[in-house]
């Protein structure tokens, strides 16, 4: 059996900022980042848009202004981005302020999926170089942190530390790798919304500030904005059952390509489930499950104007009256978003749609549509032992799906965290 000074799982931003930092401070260790997809995943592979000011991105149960402002410099000089500019932002701010909404100031750098596969070519590249082993199209089956080591479906692997960063499409795999470790963790928090999408001039903020990030009162927000080459797509998503459901989420291209004209962007609703303490996670795939049964296993879209008369959206509602635009995810179902998600959850939203339709004239054009379900899973709370995402012994967790990060600067922070703490034990 063939043993690394450190196996890292998951080849997401979380996992590379741990190799990166590993191989920077110790170029001797024997190294393994392994992962079940056939190229590098999470954030870097989808739109690539990176966010660099505090506490975007860092849950603050997780961590201080002062510890992202130590790890983001070592971030930035890794992944080298170019910072967009904002223009005119007082003028929304005033807006919003007036309404009790926040419109935070935030350093950002997009460079849409095709200029996320580059990076991740030139990261992936870089490691070789290193002599950081890669291993994809592998997966982790099974965890014995007894005897250090992990099963694959090709191999057993011993290590001495071991990193876990599966991201939020891990988020399940997670879980049980912290019951086979006995790492106590809590899964009650969720969010749960709908994707926006109009024409650029409906929501011409974007033109000033690509990826606006507005809070909402009763815990709603915004979240990945889109514009230019910008498409709304599906995710699959499979429940502990085996039970497929689909997620919507958005991306873009590099400003390089084409623009279509498109704008999209979430609304999320944060939701804790307290007493009786629930899983976030069943209870998000409940509600998935749930817009599968109404959208014919699709999710479902509705037009704001048929929405605001209280009724469905049909296929013969998309047409070239007020709409001058065609859905560019068009495998949905046209229908009642309301049927499907809960009042508590699409009250606050729709709340929060009319106060942006205020700060940005436009957005509740008759012809938005709204997609239903778009659920960020990505809200495991472990029980960490020391500052340094230490779960249990030789076993550090990182990224997204362990709830230490919210997004690519987040997660690649984690990881070089995590790192550091097997660093400090040398």
């Amino acid at each position: 059996m063939k043993t690394y000074d450190c196996i890292i799982v998951g080849t997401g931003p979380a996992g590379l900022g741990a190799a990166f930092r590993l191989s920077d401070q110790k170029p001797g260790l024997r190294i393994l980042v392994i992962d079940k997809e056939n190229l590098c995943t999470g954030g870097l592979r989808h739109d690539c848009k990176m966010n660099f000011t505090y506490p975007v991105g860092f849950p603050v149960d997780c961590w201080t202004g002062k510890q992202a402002e130590h790890y983001l410099p070592m971030v930035i000089e890794r992944l080298k981005p170019e910072f967009m500019q904002r223009t005119d932002l007082e003028t929304y701010q005033l807006r919003a302020e007036r309404l009790g909404v926040s419109l935070l100031d935030i350093r950002q750098c997009h460079l849409g999926t095709d200029g996320g596969l580059q990076l991740i070519k030139r990261l992936m590249d870089e490691l070789a170089r290193r002599n950081v082993e890669v291993s994809l199209e592998e997966t982790v089956n099974d965890i014995d942190p007894s005897a250090r080591r992990i099963i694959t479906n090709h191999r057993e692997i011993g290590y001495q530390d071991l990193i876990l960063a599966p991201g939020r499409g891990g988020f399940r795999f997670l879980q049980l790798a912290m019951a086979k470790a006995g790492i106590p963790f809590l899964d009650n928090v969720v969010d749960i919304g709908i994707r926006v999408e109009t024409r650029e001039e409906r929501f011409s903020i974007v033109r000033d500030y690509y990826d606006p990030k507005f809070n909402f009162p009763d815990r709603v927000r915004t979240f990945c904005t889109n514009s230019g080459a910008a498409y709304v797509v599906r995710e699959r998503y499979e429940t502990r059952v085996g039970r497929e459901y689909f997620s919507v989420n958005g991306h873009a291209y590099s400003h390089s390509r084409p623009r279509n004209g498109m704008v999209n962007f979430a609304l999320l609703k944060t939701v804790t489930l307290t007493e009786p303490l629930a899983s976030g996670q069943d209870f998000a795939e409940m509600l998935g499950c749930q817009a599968m049964l109404l959208g014919g296993n699709k999710p479902i879209m509705q037009r704001v104007g048929d929405f605001r008369l209280g009724r469905r959206s049909e296929v013969k509602s998309f047409n070239r009256d007020l709409n001058d635009f065609e859905p560019t995810l068009a495998d949905c179902t046209a229908g009642d978003i309301s049927l499907a998600t809960p009042a508590k959850i699409l009250k606050p939203i729709w709340s929060a749609m009319k106060m942006l339709d205020t700060i940005v004239p436009g957005v509740l054009h008759p012809g938005t549509i709204m997609y239903y379900p778009e659920i960020k899973l990505y809200a495991n709370k472990p029980r960490f032992i020391d500052k340094y995402f230490k779960a249990a012994e030789n076993i550090y967790l990182a990224g997204d799906g362990a709830g230490t990060s919210r997004g690519i600067t987040g997660a690649w922070a984690s990881g070089i965290r995590a790192a550091d703490g097997i660093l400090s034990r040398m």
